[in-house]
């Protein structure tokens, strides 16, 4: 009982970091501030009442409009607040109360708010990345191999984490430098410099699980579109949603999908 009382406070916590999370994906890219001024609608320009900023309920109250005017609130709001806070909710049935989970919960939030502005403005923004590989790079020796457990004592630990961080992120990097270098039209350079990051967030083996799925489900949803008229083989699609995917994936189910990988591998040999 009081796992699910917690689990229901992390998904309440997600999505207020949701709420959050779109005035970033709002604010960001013009370069405006995400503190003041305080929220309001853009059609009427009236500013939002409290009680019409709780995550999800004040979104299907006002059943997605604005109180004053008929302005309709993107469901993009709706949705990155349930998804933020279905995350939040498993990152803690994963990692339990501690230092991981924040981990996880940031790396959640970082990686959502990215998705959604690659997404609507076909950007990356280098106010969210470099910040990010700044402080990655400090806290990789503290969480090592982020969850997936080793048999080391304090010290190797720690070093092999910053070592494994720095390793994975560089990798990542010079692949889709690589990548960008052969075929510069497939793939922009937030996109390279966001394969670097992610390696100093979920280290190796995790980043193959998030290159991996982000490179599976990009390629579904690109032959989704194509079928369905959406799109043509020239149009540009965003990859930093997909890396996004992968990556949020890797940090909450990465290690359980490597277990699973060297579980078959070793049937197969036998």
């Amino acid at each position: 009982m009081i796992e699910t009382i917690f689990a229901l406070f992390a998904f309440s916590m997600g999505a207020s970091v949701g709420s959050f999370l779109n005035v970033v994906a709002d604010r960001l890219p013009p370069g405006k501030s995400v503190v003041t001024p305080r929220s309001h609608c853009h059609r009427c320009d009236r500013p939002i009442p409290a009680r019409d900023l709780v995550p999800i309920l004040s979104y299907l109250q006002l059943r997605g409009r604005c109180r004053y005017c008929p302005e309709k609130i993107p469901a993009r709001v709706f949705s990155v607040e349930v998804f933020t806070g279905a995350l939040f909710a498993a990152a803690y049935i994963k990692f339990g109360w501690g230092g991981p989970v924040v981990v996880a919960w940031a790396g959640v939030a970082l990686l959502m708010a990215i998705a959604v502005i690659d997404l609507e403005h076909r950007l990356i923004p280098n106010r969210l990345v470099i910040p990010a590989v700044a402080v990655l790079a400090v806290l990789a020796p503290l969480w090592p191999e982020l969850g997936i457990e080793r048999a080391l004592v304090f010290e190797q630990a720690h070093l092999s984490s910053l070592t494994n961080s720095v390793a994975a992120g560089g990798g990542a990097l010079l692949v889709f430098l690589a990548v960008k270098t052969v075929y510069p039209a497939g793939m922009g350079a937030g996109d390279v410099k966001m394969a670097g990051m992610l390696g100093l967030l979920v280290g190796y083996p995790g980043i193959a699980v998030a290159l991996w799925t982000a490179v599976v489900v990009g390629g579904v949803v690109a032959v989704g579109l194509l079928a369905l008229g959406g799109r043509n083989r020239k149009d540009a699609m965003p990859f930093g949603p997909f890396l996004s995917a992968g990556g949020i994936f890797a940090l909450l189910a990465g290690t359980e999908i490597i277990d699973l990988y060297f579980a078959a591998s070793d049937r197969l040999i036998g």
